[in-house]
């Protein structure tokens, strides 16, 4: 299997682990197919609704490097398209090159998300959109003055009024303007869909063993539900290492110790390395550790078991787990505002990247050069 779901755990607890399986053994291919179709819209919620200008804005504040203290990180440089909106490496990098101590997250299909981060600890993508901004160790953003920072280029104050009517650019605004463009991010149509819909051919005959593996013996569904194959749950998967995930925020829960959120599978094959810490390098070391690698201790996953899948078991696990790479659109880099060009507007502007102290059109150049300002 590929994780553990909180709705599973919440299933099998009224009517038992025996019960849940053998219902899950009496699905056929058919019946397992029409567990994934895909949605036919993407949901906004109630209190930040999509529209165009908001999803232009926020399209442009990703990849704008100006929102990060030192103006050289933007929400992009770790969420990059180019790697399924990862960056490719076991963990990530912040402000000046700190490693930090996870994995970098997709974005892909947040919209369907619930808690976000690898531990849950916030409860919105706007929530979300503002916490490594702010985090030191990330892009190290002081976020009391990042709306003076914007407001200084007139490209923005124009995109925000055009926005948010009613309030212009505020923090929370900016939240949601990025928001909003996350949750436009959707993985393409993969070749799973096409099968899913009807096209045969779309699949090999391994790959189709695969699916029925993935929804049965191997057990992948009891986690990677759905059509974006996760439950949004959080699962102690026996990883060897002392992070213990979502037990830093629910300390007394002894199945959130080492938990971290169940990641979508569409278009996994894109963001090597795996796992949360990025220990294991490849689809194959990811499907052996399931089969029979895991560490056990009293916060494991009650789906983790030994599957002890044969070798030609996994090769049609993993022919499937290819066909979920989606034909997804090239995202082109935005045109950004540029800063206000009319001499001395602009001299009062204070950068938490220069230590809050007011800094000259010469020392802002010199300091995006990497070059010392006195």
């Amino acid at each position: 299997m590929l994780c553990g779901g909180a709705a599973a755990i919440a299933f099998m607890v009224t009517l038992g682990t025996s019960s849940w399986t053998t219902e899950a053994a009496a699905k056929g291919r058919a019946e397992w197919k029409t567990e994934y179709s895909r949605p036919g819209e993407v949901p906004f919620p109630e209190e930040n609704p999509y529209t165009a200008e908001k999803s232009a804005l926020g399209h442009k504040l990703f990849f704008d490097p100006r929102l990060s203290g030192s103006d050289y990180i933007s929400c992009g440089t770790c969420h990059n398209p180019s790697f399924s909106w990862g960056d490719g490496l076991p963990t990530g990098f912040g402000h000046k090159m700190t490693k930090l101590g996870r994995r970098t997250p997709t974005i892909l299909n947040s919209a369907w998300g619930e808690l976000m981060m690898w531990d849950g600890r916030f409860e919105s993508l706007e929530e979300q959109a503002l916490g490594p901004m702010g985090a030191e160790a990330e892009m190290n953003q002081q976020l009391d003055s990042i709306v003076e920072e914007l407001a200084a280029i007139p490209g923005y104050r124009t995109l925000f009024n055009m926005a948010f009517p009613a309030d212009g650019l505020t923090i929370e605004n900016i939240g949601k303007a990025i928001a909003t463009y996350e949750r436009t991010i959707v993985s393409g149509i993969a070749p799973f869909d096409r099968w899913i819909a009807g096209e045969e051919s779309a699949m090999s005959s391994a790959a189709k063993r695969g699916f029925d593996l993935y929804n049965n013996k191997a057990n992948c569904v009891a986690c990677h539900a759905g059509w974006n194959m996760t439950d949004s749950g959080f699962h102690d998967i026996g990883l060897p290492d002392d992070d213990i995930g979502r037990g830093n925020v629910l300390k007394n829960v002894v199945k959130m110790q080492h938990a971290f959120k169940t990641p979508t599978l569409r278009n996994i094959v894109q963001r090597a390395p795996y796992m949360h810490d990025g220990s294991l390098g490849t689809l194959k070391e990811v499907i052996d550790h399931y089969s029979d690698g895991f560490t056990r201790r009293d916060s494991l996953s009650d789906e983790m078991k030994p599957l002890k899948l044969s070798e030609d078991e996994k090769a049609d696990l993993l022919a499937f787990l290819l066909t979920l790479e989606g034909a997804d659109p090239m995202v082109a880099a935005p045109i950004l505002p540029a800063n206000d060009q009319v001499p001395g507007a602009w001299l009062k502007r204070l950068s938490p990247a220069a230590g809050g102290k007011a800094e000259t059109p010469e020392c802002r150049t010199a300091r995006l050069h990497l070059r010392r300002c006195k």
